[in-house]
């Protein structure tokens, strides 16, 4: 169906309409007009989008989808529901599944299974054959098959000489490795972040330092190979400033930021809501304060969901036996807006450099390109309840609040959908 979307305010640093308020028009699947006052044509659906802001979809760099094996948590029609409705156009799924995304026939079931999808499906493979960190698996094969980069999900390669390999072999063939930041040895079975407020809960602490010495471990060896390396999920100031230093040095490292990290604290367990507790685990306001400055001067490249769906079982249980993780997609957007995002940083960090990192094709808000982007409100308040909760897990500390920052509509792969 033909789209007509009105007054809608463009965020896109690579289009000559960035900034400006425009009306676009979408004809099977591509932009072929944008104007400032454009007439609806018979059979053209119109879309009043006066205050809202239009941008290239978001990708997510770091989204848990059970299929296959873990169907149960989250399958792949769940998935892209939720992923929609937060405004995500395109998610690279981690490969802790069952089987584990370790050769190129898991790839090609999940590309097969995700065909015409609305969100774009892309498979994180594997570093290691079952995730056990003993044997390669096969990247190349499955970056032929459709892998965009490789991953442990948040297993971290403990065996430095392994880590060698792994970043030695994927130069070869241009292959990117993700990597999840703990030094298992310092962060033992801790479950929450090393502070004054966890001590006083008694609960044991995971130091700042098992992240900070896993990310020198992995940037070392990616000065030594001239390999690059993207760190996932970076919590802490110091990671922050070593990872800003590294780049200076001219070390090929990138790395990511969970949503949730933007705006939670570890002043949130004071209730032992089993819904707070995640990994890495939420550090201190210094560290939030520290994670929006490397936002901002360019150091942390990308913002992720670390979308992790469990069922009710493994989280409505005592804090230390919960599972770590929560479900993220729909809500990522509404905790950017109330860190203070910009529009212009949350397209860079939500939509462009995800797909940058990942060399995928952009999309630009302009004539002749195919249709993908998201429209928001970000002042419009909804309530985030188990009806509109489009996940199949329902471990969010957010449900049955008042957020504010509303998807209105996503288009792409000539299919949209609106959530008025």
């Amino acid at each position: 169906m033909n789209l007509l979307v009105k007054s809608i305010k463009i965020a896109d640093p690579k289009s000559e309409f960035n900034s400006k308020t425009c009306d676009i028009r979408i004809e099977k699947g591509s932009i072929t007009a944008i104007a400032e006052h454009l007439t609806a044509n018979k059979n053209e659906q119109v879309f009043e989008a006066a205050g809202s802001i239009l941008s290239p979809g978001f990708m997510d760099l770091n989204c848990m989808i059970g299929d296959p094996g873990f169907e149960t948590k989250e399958d792949l029609k769940t998935g892209t529901a939720a992923a929609k409705a937060g405004g995500f156009t395109a998610v690279a799924v981690q490969p802790s599944t069952k089987p584990v995304i370790h050769s190129k026939s898991e790839v090609e079931y999940l590309l097969n299974k995700a065909k015409g999808n609305l969100v774009d499906i892309y498979p994180l493979g594997a570093i290691s054959q079952n995730l056990e960190g003993k044997e390669l698996a096969e990247m190349y094969d499955m970056k032929t098959a459709g892998a965009v980069a490789f991953s442990e999900g948040n297993k971290t390669l403990t065996d430095d000489g392994f880590m060698s390999r792994a970043l030695q072999y994927a130069l070869g063939f241009d292959g990117l490795l993700i990597t999840f930041p703990e030094n298992k040895a310092i962060s033992t079975k801790a479950h929450v972040n090393e502070s004054e407020n966890t001590i006083l809960l008694g609960m044991k602490g995971i130091p700042a330092l098992a992240e900070e010495m896993q990310i020198s471990r992995d940037l070392f060896l990616a000065q030594y190979h001239g390999a690059p390396v993207h760190i996932s999920n970076i919590s802490t100031a110091g990671a922050v400033t070593m990872i800003k230093k590294a780049k200076k040095d001219g070390i090929k490292v990138t790395c990511d930021v969970a949503a949730h990290q933007l705006i939670f604290t570890d002043d949130l367990l004071s209730g032992f809501d089993s819904n707070y507790k995640v990994k890495p685990p939420l550090r201190s306001k210094a560290d939030v304060k520290a994670l929006l400055a490397g936002l901002k001067d360019g150091t942390i490249d990308a913002i992720s969901t670390q979308h992790r769906p469990h069922e009710i079982e493994f989280k409505d249980v005592e804090f230390e036996i919960a599972a770590y993780g929560i479900i993220a997609l729909q809500t990522a957007l509404p905790l950017l807006l109330q860190a203070g995002l910009s529009p212009e940083l949350i397209v860079q960090k939500m939509a462009l450099n995800p797909r940058k990192l990942l060399k995928l094709e952009t999309p630009v808000i302009k004539v002749g390109s195919k249709a993908n982007f998201v429209v928001y409100n970000p002042e419009q308040k909804w309530q985030y309840t188990s009806q509109n909760n489009y996940s199949k897990s329902a471990n969010s500390p957010l449900l049955n609040k008042e957020l504010t920052g509303k998807v209105q509509l996503v288009y792409n792969n000539s299919q949209y959908q609106s959530y008025e």
